[in-house]
């Protein structure tokens, strides 16, 4: 039987803060190239109050207290991944989200993934390949890689899926058109996609934490 603690990925956890009826829907945060679970989990007072939410460390370490998804290259064409990574990543995570849901006696029906940046890509990865894990994704200042594309479900497993993408006009590091990529993608699908941009750059600004967490309550007060 898989426990909390031989879960396969470190991380962080918040109780929900007010308790329904049955099992609580669970919200997984993907933190960024070079961070830790300690990031994002700062925003979990800002969610939901009905989550569970953990914040988790990626699997490989760049130096102490930063981490990666998956390792970057920087080439005269642009930045490249590594692809072996970044596939046992998404496997690692997905057993991860499967086994997590058990062990804190999450409801499967109502499990979120939320990443920034290169936890964005994996965020839409888990999404995009294996929808039946999550109720639905939300990508922040991230992109769909396009290495994912021969990966992606057949449309019908797809079908309402809801996904969020929010992207600032100033970022730099991962430009807007990265976002503007990943809609044109899930334009593509049978998806239900939301998209903002706002006038920010690489970060999570007051206004685009409203509407994901708006985003979320309101799929968490819609029918099952």
């Amino acid at each position: 039987m898989t426990t909390k603690s031989t879960l396969s990925l470190v991380h962080l956890s918040q109780r929900p803060r007010q308790r329904g009826n049955g099992p609580p829907p669970l919200l997984i945060l993907l933190h960024g190239y070079g961070s830790n679970e300690a990031d994002l989990f700062g925003l979990a007072p800002y969610l939901d109050p009905r989550f569970l939410v953990l914040s988790v460390r990626a699997p490989y370490t760049l130096m102490h207290g930063s981490y990666a998804w998956f390792e970057l290259g920087w080439t005269a064409s642009g930045i490249s991944i590594d692809a072996r990574q970044a596939e046992a990543s998404r496997k690692l995570a997905g057993e991860f989200i499967h086994a997590a849901t058990a062990a804190y006696e999450a409801d499967p029906r109502r499990v979120y993934v939320c990443g920034f940046s290169q936890g964005a890509m994996l965020a839409s990865s888990i999404a995009l390949t294996q929808p039946e894990l999550v109720a639905g994704a939300v990508l922040m200042s991230g992109r769909v890689p396009d290495e994912l594309k021969p990966l992606i479900a057949p449309a019908a497993r797809l079908a309402g899926k809801p996904f969020l993408v929010v992207h600032g006009i100033r970022d730099t590091v991962l430009p807007i058109q990265n976002g503007r990529a990943s809609r044109a993608i899930l334009e593509k699908l049978p998806v239900e996609l939301t998209y903002h941009e706002y006038p920010m750059a690489h970060e999570v600004s007051t206004d685009s934490l409203a509407d994901v967490t708006s985003w979320l309550s309101t799929r968490l007060n819609s029918p099952a």
